[in-house]
Formats: structure tokens, sequence, C-alpha cells
């Protein structure tokens, strides 16, 4: 098991820089030019297993990263949703790492294998991932009869995240979409 760092967003200007979402409350020492961090990425990515950064900066209160693997925004745009992550062993030591309290996000690992229910509490099926979108991250939700759907994860659709469940209150017809993409 490993403890995300972050996680990588779009690409930012031509030079390979990415955005990153924060999930370590002491960047600044995390990310450092010349750390070596370990990535998770869906397999037949190209995603090196480990990125080298080359450099950081705040833009806007964004975190901003380039790693040396990655020269320009082509590249940049294949590592999107990849994990920066510290393995196990490394986990065990880190102590600065915890969710901010105003921060208002969920990280996958507490979303994946919830129960999804609708407002009437009726189990729709299960969360099995997490995908990060450009506008809007979405649950990858595992339908009771087999269908995978995906869910626009925002209070208005999703406006319960309990420790066992969430409630997903969708716009009528969605899951008939994904249902009748799958025949």
């Amino acid at each position: 098991m490993s403890v995300v760092l972050a996680r990588i967003g779009k690409p930012h200007g031509l030079r390979g820089e990415v955005t990153v979402q924060l999930h370590t409350d002491d960047p600044q020492a995390r990310f450092t030019a010349g750390a070596a961090l370990a990535t998770e990425a869906a397999p037949g990515s190209g995603v090196p297993r480990e990125l080298t950064i080359r450099s950081t900066r705040v833009h806007n209160g964004v975190w901003l990263l380039a790693f040396e693997e990655i020269p320009d925004r082509t590249g940049a745009e294949g590592l999107r949703g990849t994990r920066l992550v510290l393995d196990e062993s490394a986990a065990a030591l880190a102590t600065a790492l915890h969710r901010p309290e105003d921060d208002e996000g969920y990280y996958e690992d507490e979303l994946v294998g919830l129960e999804v229910r609708d407002p009437a509490g009726q189990v729709l099926g299960r969360v099995a991932a997490l995908e990060l979108g450009t506008a809007q991250d979405r649950l990858v939700v595992e339908l009771t009869d087999g269908t995978t759907a995906y869910v626009p994860f925002v209070a208005q659709i999703v406006p319960t995240v309990a420790a066992d469940h969430v409630v997903v209150d969708p716009p009528a017809g969605l899951f008939d979409l994904y249902r009748k993409s799958a025949r």
C-alpha cells in the first residue's frame, strides 16, 4: 500500500508543467527539485514508475510541478490522473500527511467500495473509482446489474458521502444512457 502525496491534473503551459491536487500539508518539503517520486498510473499508460522533480512553483494558489522526464505539454498531458506516492515503508515514516481541515474533497481510497444508494435508500451499486475530469471529477459506479456508469461528483448529484455509502440523486435517465450503450 502507498500514501498519495498528490494527484496530477491538467498541463500548464508548453514546457511540461502540470497542476497537482495536493494530499500533503508540507509540499515544500515533499516537492523539492531533484526529488524522485513513485507513481501510480493506469496500466499501459506509458507513465514512468518514478518521476524526478525538475521545478516547483505556485501560480495563483495552484501548485505546478515539472519533471525531468517530461519535456513538453504533450508529455504532461499523458500524466493526467497519475498519483505521486510514497511507498509503504516511506509512508510509515510520513507524519505530515493529512487532509487540511478546510478541505471538502475526498481521497479515492475513501470512496472506492462504498455502497451507492438513491435518496430513498435503495442500493444502486458500488463506487468502483474516482476519475479526475477537467471540469469536475466523476464517480465510476458499478451498478447492481453490472453496468458501469459515470456520475458527476458534484453536491447537486452526490449530496451525501457517509462512512459506508454515498447518496446519488441522478438526473432522469442518466443510468439508462449507460445501460443502452452497453448493449
